[in-house]
C-alpha cells in the first residue's frame, strides 16, 4: 500500500496566491492573520496552510487508538515490536493549533489512519506534562524533561524508533497530508537506512525544476554574493536564511500573509536576511566558512521542506529551524526570542517560551 503521491505544481509564472497581495490587502490591514486565503477549498494539501496558528480554546484530544498514556516507553516499544509495528512517540500540546491541524485535517482522512494503524504504535507525551515516564534505556524522567532532552521546540513533534528501540527518525512541526504519508512510508520501509528523507521526498516528484525567478521578493533579503562567514569574525546581528523555492505554495502563504503583517515585516528588518533557491547552484560561503553552493548546502542541512527558515547568531551557530507550516505566532515569538538576543541568557527556546512567549 503506497500513501504518497505528491500533489502536481502549477507551472512557473502561474502561481495560485500571485495575486493575492491585491487581493486580501483589505482584510490584512484589519486582521494580523487571515484564517484562510484565497478561494474556499476542499483540497487538504491546501486547506493545511490556510490556519490561525493561535493557541486554541479547546483541548486536544487524542485518537482512541494511540496507545493509552501509561509512560512506559519500553513497555509500548516491546508491544509495537511483537505487533510488527513501529514505534512513534508523539510530543504535542494540548491548546497547539498544530496539534490540532494534524488531528482535524491528516487524521481525519481515512487512507492516513488506516496506514498509521497498521505500521505504527503510538505513544503520546504532552511537553507540559509533570507525570514520570520510563524511557527506552531505563531512565525515568517527567514528560517535560523528556521532551527537553529531545528538543522538541515546535510541536507535535513525532519520533520514530527501529526495533532495536533506536531513533531513526523525526519529523518537527506540522506538515500537509502528503508530505505526512511520504514520512510515514520512509519510516515504515526504513528507507532511512539507504537514503535521506530529502532524497526521498523528492523522487516523489517529477519535476523538481523550478523558475528561480518564480520567487517572492522582499525589501529586506540582502543581495548577493552571499558570504555569510562569521567563524573569524562575528556579525553585528543574527543571520535568518530563507530557503524557498519557486512555484511554491506554502512560500506564497507565507509571503502573501504572514510576511505582510508589519510588526513581523519590521522585526526582519532587524537581522541580515537571506533568500537562497533551494534547488539552485549559488555561490554561498556558509556561517562557519564553507565554500559551497544554495543546492550543496540545503542537502547538507537535510532540508526538504519549503519554505525553511535557519536562524544563526552573531558567532555563526544555528539557533533555530522552522521547517514545517508556519503562521503568524509561531514566527512571532521565534522573532522575539531572537530579536532579543535572549538565546545568550536562556539557549533552550522552549523554557524561553514557557514564561515569554504569547
Amino acid at each position: 500500500m503506497h500513501l504518497f503521491r505528491a500533489p502536481q505544481r502549477q507551472p512557473a509564472g502561474q502561481r495560485p496566491w500571485s495575486l493575492l497581495p491585491f487581493a486580501l490587502a483589505g482584510l490584512l490591514a484589519a486582521t494580523p492573520i487571515a484564517a484562510a486565503v484565497g478561494p474556499t477549498t476542499t483540497d487538504p494539501d491546501t486547506a493545511a496552510y490556510a490556519f490561525d496558528d493561535s493557541p486554541r480554546d479547546s483541548l486536544l484530544h487524542y485518537p482512541d487508538w494511540f496507545n493509552p498514556p501509561f509512560l512506559d516507553l519500553r513497555a509500548d516499544h516491546a508491544a509495537a515490536v511483537a505487533a510488527g509495528k513501529t514505534l512513534v512517540v508523539y510530543f504535542g500540546q494540548r491548546r497547539c493549533a498544530y496539534c490540532h491541524q494534524l488531528m482535524d485535517v491528516n487524521f481525519a482522512l481515512p487512507d492516513i489512519v488506516e496506514y498509521t494503524r497498521h505500521h505504527f504504535a503510538v505513544t503520546p507525551i504532552d511537553i507540559w506534562g509533570i507525570h514520570e515516564v520510563t524511557d527506552l534505556d531505563g531512565t525515568v524522567l517527567t514528560e517535560r524533561d523528556l521532551a527537553l532532552r529531545e528538543e522538541t521546540n515546535f510541536t507535535p513533534s513525532l519520533l520514530f524508533y527501529d526495533a532495536s528501540g533506536r531513533p531513526v527518525f523525526r519529523l518537527r512541526g506540522y506538515y500537509p497530508p502528503y508530505q505526512f504519508r511520504a514520512a510515514l512510508e520512509y519510516a515504515a520501509d526504513a528507507h532511512y537506512e539507504r537514503e535521506s528523507f530529502a532524497e526521498y521526498l523528492a523522487r516523489g516528484d517529477n519535476r523538481m525544476v523550478f523558475d528561480a525567478t518564480d520567487l517572492n521578493a522582499q525589501p529586506f533579503f540582502q543581495p548577493p554574493p552571499y558570504q555569510l562567514d562569521r567563524s573569524r569574525i562575528p556579525g553585528d546581528r543574527p543571520l535568518v536564511v530563507f530557503f524557498e523555492q519557486g512555484d511554491c505554495h506554502a512560500c506564497d502563504v507565507l509571503h502573501g500573509q504572514v510576511l505582510r503583517e508589519p510588526t513581523i515585516a519590521g522585526q526582519f528588518r532587524e537581522f541580515d536576511s537571506i533568500q537562497l533557491d533551494l534547488w539552485s547552484d549559488t555561490p554561498v560561503v556558509t556561517p562557519d566558512g564553507t565554500r559551497t553552493s544554495a543546492r550543496a548546502w540545503a542537502e547538507d542541512l537535510g532540508l526538504f521542506y519549503a519554505p525553511t527558515l535557519l536562524f544563526f547568531d552573531e558567532g555563526g551557530h544555528e539557533l533555530l529551524r522552522l521547517d514545517s507550516v508556519l503562521g503568524f505566532h509561531r514566527l512571532r515569538n521565534v522573532l522575539n526570542y531572537i530579536g532579543s538576543r535572549a538565546y545568550l541568557t536562556e539557549p533552550d527556546y522552549r523554557r524561553w517560551r514557557m514564561t515569554h512567549g504569547f
